[in-house]
């Protein structure tokens, strides 16, 4: 059982004992190798604790930290591979992992579809990213600030996630990778009180998978 903390990447490296003729050993002995690197979205390191049914425990704190866990025993010591290490016994796993997902948040103007002026420049970015991926899944998710009627920031938010889909598709994005939903003021940003007019909760988020 392996439990994590914070960002980062566990890795699994298994292979089974055979003796010298090439022949297994009966049964053969599973061993894994677990290792801790950064997440690959954010470079940020986490912890992990790995634990054996015969009760030992080993933390990974640090990047490429490692411990071997044989069956029947418990996982041995905390050691650090090398980058080439990790390449070597990872390489392939870590080049065929999919790419991890994107967010980019756009902020509006009060009461409208108007993009603030920072956001409208972040939008070719946005068309980049999606365009690197070979089969790209885009969400557009509209929020609100807590200003007027409930119901009324449900229809806000999807016009704005609306908004956000079309002006991509207009430059490019093909109109079948992409959905649209509103959360409207249900799922604040910054949390306020009903009718405050928060400038970081008028957003709409694009997730880039």
């Amino acid at each position: 059982m392996t439990r994590l903390a914070g960002a980062s990447l566990l890795v699994l490296f298994a292979c089974a004992c055979h003796h010298e003729d090439g022949q297994p050993s009966a049964p053969p002995q599973m061993r894994e190798m677990v290792a801790l690197l950064p997440d690959p979205e954010t470079n940020t390191v986490g912890r992990a604790i790995v634990s054996s049914l015969q009760g030992g425990t080993v933390e990974l704190t640090d990047e490429r930290t490692t411990t071997r866990v044989v069956n029947g025993q418990v996982p041995s010591a905390p050691f650090t591979l090398s980058e080439a290490e990790v390449e070597q016994l990872f390489g392939d796993a870590l080049t065929a992992r999919p790419l991890a997902p994107r967010h980019f948040l756009l902020y509006f103007e009060s009461g409208s579809n108007q993009l603030t002026p920072e956001s409208e420049q972040l939008l070719p970015e946005i068309l980049e990213h999606v365009k690197s991926r070979s089969v790209p899944d885009v969400t557009v998710t509209g929020h609100t600030d807590t200003t007027g009627p409930a119901e009324s920031n449900i229809a806000l938010g999807l016009s704005r996630a609306s908004a956000i889909r079309d002006r991509l598709v207009a430059v490019g994005l093909d109109l079948s990778l992409v959905s649209t939903e509103s959360h409207g003021e249900a799922n604040l940003l910054i949390p306020t009180a009903d009718e405050i007019p928060e400038p970081r909760n008028r957003r709409v988020e694009v997730s880039v998978r």
